[in-house]
């Protein structure tokens, strides 16, 4: 598969703060690629210089093969972006933000109209063609924001913490809309999230810590590599947990036994049949893998570069 989006030793300073620092990651055509990092980690700053928002102090970016120092003008219709921040006017209707945005693309008439019913049956808003921004739930909102970046069909969509704040059934049909264009139209996602399932179904990971580089890789190749197995033991007393001379945490109706890998998780149950009669095993999660990469934990808010 080959790569869609091409970085290489990127770097941003913004006075004394080095913000992106020696960067360089791929993404694949057709995939869904989490980017990750805390607060000030360098993402967005990252994300406004892959639009051409943000002008870059080193290093090169290369979208569908060309480079955006020469070529942006060409490729922004081949880029949609969700942003944090709603980029709509509140002060307009629904119908009109979404027109004014198709025009920017040449899109008028006729094949308008018929775009405007097709994502607004994706995202389900025919209902509000008519009302006003600012009246709008935030729910409501992002669907439209999301219909924004899609009305000229990109084959690359930017999300920049799309779900932050979403009620669950706006963030389950959003990835709904987002997993059928990416099935049937090949298009590429690229995710900043602080949602460590958003990040789990990806198909690559990258994260970054204080500009730089820390870890990438698959979901499960990053778990392999940064965190143990876990056996939840249901059913037993505590002393004979204590007895397996292993690490173990206390939950509510269970005791969560660390172990490095599944071979140990089984070297553990075979010789202690009569205390395993009950348990499951885990892989660790991507919140475990992040804490382990950067020694901090991901949680949500708005980024400032």
């Amino acid at each position: 598969m080959k790569s869609i989006i091409e970085i290489k030793n990127l770097s941003k300073s913004f006075g004394q703060l080095k913000a992106v620092d020696d960067l360089s990651f791929e993404v694949r055509h057709g995939e869904l690629f989490a980017f990750l990092g805390v607060n000030g980690a360098g993402k967005s700053t990252t994300i406004s210089m892959i639009c051409g928002q943000l002008k870059k102090d080193s290093g090169k970016i290369t979208i569908n093969g060309q480079d955006t120092d020469t070529d942006m003008d060409s490729l922004k219709s081949s880029i949609g972006v969700v942003y944090q921040n709603s980029a709509l006017d509140m002060s307009l209707s629904v119908k009109d933000n979404l027109e004014s945005r198709a025009a920017m693309y040449g899109i008028h008439g006729e094949e308008f109209k018929n775009r405007l019913d097709e994502l607004a049956t994706l995202l389900n808003f025919k209902d509000l063609y008519k009302r006003t921004l600012g009246k709008l739930s935030g729910g409501q909102k992002r669907r439209i924001d999301i219909a924004r970046a899609l009305i000229h069909k990109p084959s690359i969509l930017i999300l920049d913490e799309p779900t932050t704040g979403l009620d669950p059934q706006t963030r389950k049909l959003m990835w709904s809309v987002i997993e059928k264009l990416r099935r049937e139209e090949g298009m590429t996602v690229l995710l900043t999230t602080h949602y460590m399932e958003e990040a789990a179904d990806a198909d690559y990971v990258v994260i970054i810590d204080s500009g730089k580089l820390a870890a990438c890789g698959t979901p499960i190749e990053l778990k392999n590599q940064y965190t143990g197995d876990f056996i939840m033991l249901y059913n037993v007393s505590e002393e004979s947990v204590r007895a397996l001379g292993v690490e173990y945490e206390i939950l509510r109706d269970a005791y969560r036994i660390s172990v490095s890998n599944t071979t140990e998780a089984t070297k553990l149950i075979v010789e202690h049949p009569d205390v395993f009669a009950d348990y499951e095993i885990f892989k660790g999660k991507m919140d475990d893998v992040f804490l382990s990469v950067t020694g901090k934990k991901l949680t949500g808010g708005e980024e400032n570069v």
